[in-house]
């Protein structure tokens, strides 16, 4: 048994029908030049062979009873991959918005706490003979990082690899439920402790604020957050939006104005935003605010689970000019990296570590039950999350990727996250939403493609203009 990290107990903790803390992944692949077609047996065959390097497959989560003390992961001595993984089919005519509702369907269920914490879904019946999966997994288990390299011992980077043998001497050893009395005795002891975790972290805690106030960093933290039609309580329904642009495109555009390919990525999204705002009469005169998950992920910090962070930043949706605010966006992003620098990279898992999930629980229920969420300012407006994928292809069972669309979390104050992934030269964009406060997810979608396509020929005219300064 392994008790789970503060961060990734928090994910059990606050979990709700309302605010499902599962990820999932949309992937389409070409089956066209499978010989058979793809197969559910020959997958659920594929994932028994590599089984010993995914780990959190085989793992279920054990909690203590009343929350007392953090879950424990648990070699399920019960595990069944024929309950993992099923089979689906689209409705007629099986185009994008089909598969987006059968994805909304799949994902608003929440995971069985009795078993190992994902599902896998292969989607028959797409238009052109294509094939979908929609993965899903607990936050608890993985964060952006270490779901990519799942998917990279989950497909392969042939059509035909090689078998993908146990190491010598390995075996896998289920281990038996703890009762609820061993797990009682286990977490006495730890609760008993949270006063002194508490008081430790706290005085851990004022020197860097301390510095933070001194070093002048605190102009960068958002204080006049604005709220908007995506920013108040959300229901157990769900929007799901996707969409695909050019790596290329995005790195001309980076290349043209010397800033980064995520400032790139920040400014087609708070374009996006800020013309599905004005289409209904919302946009606000401050800045939208975007909360944007950081890998702190160290070489001495290997495995599953979350090691993340995050940082702010100011999607300069005030401004017109996809010029202008893209350069915006850098300079704020620039600010903002110095102030997460500032507050040191473990601060929040640290202080994640401090609480029972029994009284993060409570704190949800009375932060739910009392509409909080509509009497004070968002922290921020939406999650962006960009994690990078494999340049080079990838196919299962012989079936070529031809795209991983991501789908977050969302929870009250948030009703929007929009997720992407690059792979190979796309960067592949999906977009979760809560259903009754962005009801059109597919508008902002098609203005990340807009956005795109504006910056792409300011870039050019940038570069005929001063052809020497452009940036190698």
């Amino acid at each position: 048994m392994r008790q789970l990290s503060g961060i990734d107990a928090a994910f059990l903790a606050v979990e709700t029908p309302r605010w499902p803390m599962h990820v999932a992944c949309v992937t389409i692949f070409d089956p066209s030049r499978v010989e058979g077609g793809y197969s559910v047996d020959r997958l659920k065959q594929t994932l028994r062979e590599r089984m010993h390097r995914l780990p959190p497959f085989r793992r279920r989560a054990v909690e203590a009873p009343l929350g007392l003390a953090r879950p424990y992961w648990v070699e399920d001595p019960e595990f069944d991959l024929d309950f993992h993984v099923r089979r689906i089919a689209l409705p007629s005519p099986g185009g994008p918005r089909e598969l987006s509702e059968l994805a909304c369907d799949l994902y608003r269920q929440l995971l069985d706490r009795r078993r190992p914490l994902w599902e896998w879904w292969v989607v028959e019946g797409l238009r052109d003979g294509r094939v979908a999966s929609f993965w899903k997994i607990h936050h608890a288990c993985i964060d952006g990082m270490t779901g990519a390299g799942m998917q990279e011992v989950m497909f392969d980077s042939e059509p035909d690899p090689p078998p993908l043998e146990e190491p010598p001497g390995y075996r896998w050893r289920p281990e038996s439920i703890p009762s609820d009395t061993r797990m009682l005795l286990r977490s006495l002891p730890w609760f008993a402790q949270t006063p002194f975790r508490l008081a430790r972290e706290v005085a851990e805690l004022v020197p860097t604020v301390r510095d933070l106030i001194t070093g002048g960093h605190t102009e960068s933290i958002p204080t006049n957050v604005p709220r908007t039609s995506f920013n108040h309580a959300v229901s157990q329904q769900r929007r799901f939006a996707f969409t695909s642009v050019s790596l290329s495109d995005v790195k001309r555009v980076k290349n043209a104005f010397g800033t980064k390919v995520n400032d790139v990525v920040l400014s087609i999204c708070g374009g996006a935003l800020r013309r599905y705002l004005l289409e209904r009469g919302e946009l606000p005169a401050e800045p939208l605010i975007a909360s944007v998950p950081v890998n702190v992920r160290g070489d001495s910090s290997p495995g599953d689970g979350n090691q993340i962070s995050g940082l702010m930043t100011g999607l300069a949706t005030e401004l017109a000019d996809p010029v202008e605010r893209l350069r915006k966006i850098y300079a704020n992003t620039q600010a903002s990296k110095v102030m997460h620098e500032a507050l040191g990279a473990q601060t929040i898992m640290n202080l994640a570590d401090t609480p029972p999930p029994m009284l993060l629980s409570m704190a949800l229920g009375f932060y739910a039950r009392t509409g909080l969420v509509n009497r004070h300012r968002p922290l921020f407006n939406v999650i962006i999350s960009n994690v990078p994928g494999p340049r080079q292809p990838l196919y299962s069972l012989g079936a070529e990727v031809e795209a991983f669309y991501p789908m977050g979390i969302g929870f009250d104050g948030v009703g929007l996250f929009i997720g992407l992934m690059s792979y190979r030269d796309q960067i592949d964009f999906g977009l979760l939403a809560c259903r009754e406060l962005v009801p059109d997810p597919w508008f902002i979608s098609e203005g990340i493609e807009l956005e795109l396509q504006d910056l792409v020929k300011a870039a050019d005219a940038q570069v005929e203009a001063a052809p020497g300064d452009d940036a190698p």
